[in-house]
């Protein structure tokens, strides 16, 4: 099936502008009218209930977290994109609309990411509004401060601690509507269905995470937010609660999973220390703005220390391959060019994992309470974590999964297949192609939920009529009847193996397989042993306690369920996709330097699968992608 992406037509720069004015309204005294259902309260999710309910919707928000400010987002650190060109660098929306096109490798659709490019100043007006903190310079204006893939400065930043700032301007603005009743807050509730009647998104499925009941929820429409999938490798930089579920219950459905094989590998992530280690960290990109990435030009000095190497024995492989970008080159391509080195045997630190970052030069030039001044949390951070001071010596990193880039299919009102079942921020696919660029998340994130979904949801709602479906529907007994027989099901299989055993074995397959780099070869070896690893699953789980009290092990297993039924259709995606692009490596496909080799005759489209039952194939559907304010060229950062 060709799937059509319903972007407006016309001139690009008018494009938003026309689709909000073209999009039909609710009445405001009608708008109480309707329910509409939030899955996830992060700064999509939140900003989306905040602003739903502000306009005078009804809204229901539901998180796992026992609060929503406790939601991924915080973990962000570097900064959030926007083009308002406060340094005078030569930025503008159309620039920023170019860098996220390029970045993301032509893998994304324009209309979507000019849109993106338009809202990023309207986020950093009102995030300044709420009274988020942003850094500012001596004058008092705001900073910006350079990421990955762009050549003017163009992130607001708050130290190394962006996201948690921008999360709580979210939740003060969530909090204000839950005071004023437009909004009702259900922590620690899971979504575990989504139900759909006659065609159409109408309510969801949730546990109650403390006593373990099964509730039913009614909506006339359904928002998931739930983030991204990154911890299908197990070991990532996303909080271990991260899961696919809530995309993945709605792919169950009938949604369609568009370009799972696009995963970001961050480059700049402390070492794994050890095989039982549960979760990476993330040091931010912005500290390759002063930070520079070398390693030793000979394996012999690998184990001396960093300070005994002189500087001409010193390789700045980034400096070297990409001059124009230097230590600033984005993400997917820095990620590669660490791994490059180590696999040249010129890695340094246990198991020759990890390459500096050393900030010796920028101390020397700006002194040390500067940099403490940009990154002070991220250091003291490295230091509580590996006892090592990145003041005194380089610090030691590698790239590790970060973030997807995939997600649930939407068009252009970022609604999905199933109408009435709308996806923010980075539980859909649509703005990043096959790479994100840095501090490029939060500003899709509540661009989305600020900007974005109020305008588009009131486009299905004035065609739909309020309460039309309760929990008195059938469709919703069955779900709940469905969700619990699942749950008995796990709790009864009494073997011998713990959920994160067995999450840490098929991340292990899948990063060894379908990590940085991936073949005809590995794609097939892990099709063929993820059956296994799921059989296993099925037969030798042990999940301890009942499922009537706050069960931990219960939800890990629920959340690795999934997880082995969409790590196929990301191999899937991967095998079918016989180029390179991006976050998305296949050995096959590159040139003779080493850079990624696009195949845009026959892959220049939005893979969007439908899920035909474990074990079996999905179904590819194709959105056609057209570059015609972007054409398409080579990407070089040389």
């Amino acid at each position: 099936m060709i799937l059509d992406g319903k972007c407006p037509s016309g001139p690009i720069e008018t494009s938003w502008d026309r689709a909000r004015f073209e999009n039909k309204l609710v009445n405001p005294s009608n708008k109480r009218k309707y329910k509409i259902l939030c899955v996830g309260t992060g700064l999509a999710g939140g900003a989306a209930a905040a602003s739903l309910g502000e306009l005078g919707y009804s809204v229901h928000a539901f998180c796992y977290q026992d609060s929503a400010r406790r939601a991924h987002s915080i973990a962000a650190q570097g900064g959030i994109n926007a083009a308002k060109n406060y340094p005078n660098d030569g930025d503008s929306i159309y620039r920023l609309f170019y860098d996220t096109v390029k970045g993301g490798d032509f893998r994304a659709r324009e209309a979507d990411v000019w849109r993106l490019a338009q809202v990023s100043n309207n986020i950093i007006d009102q995030c300044v509004a709420q009274g988020v903190p942003f850094a500012r310079d001596y004058a008092g204006y705001l900073d910006n401060r350079s990421f990955g893939g762009a050549q003017v400065s163009r992130t607001f930043y708050a130290r190394g601690q962006t996201g948690q700032q921008l999360l709580l301007g979210a939740y003060s603005a969530l909090s204000r509507q839950i005071k004023a009743g437009t909004v009702k807050l259900f922590p620690r509730r899971e979504m575990l269905d989504l139900v759909v009647v006659d065609g159409e998104a109408k309510g969801i499925t949730v546990r109650n995470l403390c006593n373990g009941e099964i509730e039913s929820h009614w909506g006339d429409a359904v928002i998931i937010a739930s983030g991204g999938y990154v911890n299908v490798f197990y070991l990532s930089t996303n909080a271990m609660g991260c899961s696919v579920t809530a995309q993945w219950r709605a792919a169950k459905k009938g949604a369609y999973f568009a370009n799972p094989c696009f995963t970001q590998i961050h480059p700049t992530c402390i070492p794994q220390h050890g095989e039982h280690q549960s979760k990476l960290t993330l040091m931010s990109e912005s500290l390759r703005n002063d930070g520079r990435c070398w390693v030793p030009k000979k394996a012999e000095n690998c184990e001396k220390p960093a300070g005994e190497i002189a500087e001409d024995d010193r390789d700045y492989y980034l400096e070297r391959k990409y001059p124009s970008f230097g230590n600033l080159a984005p993400r997917d391509i820095a990620s590669r060019a660490a791994k490059e080195q180590c696999d040249d045997e010129r890695g340094v630190g246990p198991g020759k994992r990890g390459v500096y970052l050393d900030f010796e030069d920028s101390i020397n030039r700006l002194g040390e309470g500067t940099i403490a001044g940009r990154y002070g949390n991220l250091f003291e951070m490295y230091e509580k974590i590996t006892d090592e001071n990145g003041y005194k010596q380089p610090m030691r990193i590698y790239p590790a999964p970060h973030y997807a880039m995939g997600g649930l299919w939407v068009d252009y009102n970022c609604m999905s297949n199933i109408p009435g079942l709308f996806v923010l921020g980075e539980a859909n696919f649509s703005v990043h192609g096959a790479n994100r660029l840095g501090a490029s998340a939060l500003m899709q994130g509540l661009a989305d939920g600020y900007f974005v979904i109020p305008y588009t949801i009131a486009g299905y709602l004035a065609q739909t009529k309020p309460g039309a479906v309760t929990t008195d529907a059938p469709e919703f007994k069955e779900s709940a009847e469905s969700v619990k027989g699942e749950m008995d099901k796990l709790l009864s299989i009494n073997g011998t193996k713990s959920p994160s055993a067995l999450h840490r074995k098929l991340g292990s397959l899948m990063w060894e397989n379908v990590g940085m780099a991936r073949s005809e070869e590995s794609l097939k070896d892990a099709l063929a042993k993820i059956p296994a690893i799921r059989d296993e699953f099925w037969s030798d789980l042990k999940v301890v306690g009942s499922g009537e009290v706050f069960n931990n092990q219960l939800e890990q297993a629920w959340r690795l369920a999934d997880f082995l039924e969409f790590a196929e259709v990301l191999c899937h995606d991967a095998l079918n996709r016989e180029e390179s692009c991006g976050g998305h490596f296949r050995t096959e496909h590159q040139t003779d330097d080493g850079e990624a080799m696009r195949d845009d005759e026959n892959f220049c489209y939005a893979a969007a699968w439908e899920f035909k039952g474990a074990g079996n194939t999905p179904e590819l559907h194709k959105e056609p992608l057209k570059f015609e304010n972007v054409k398409l060229a080579v990407r070089s950062y040389k």
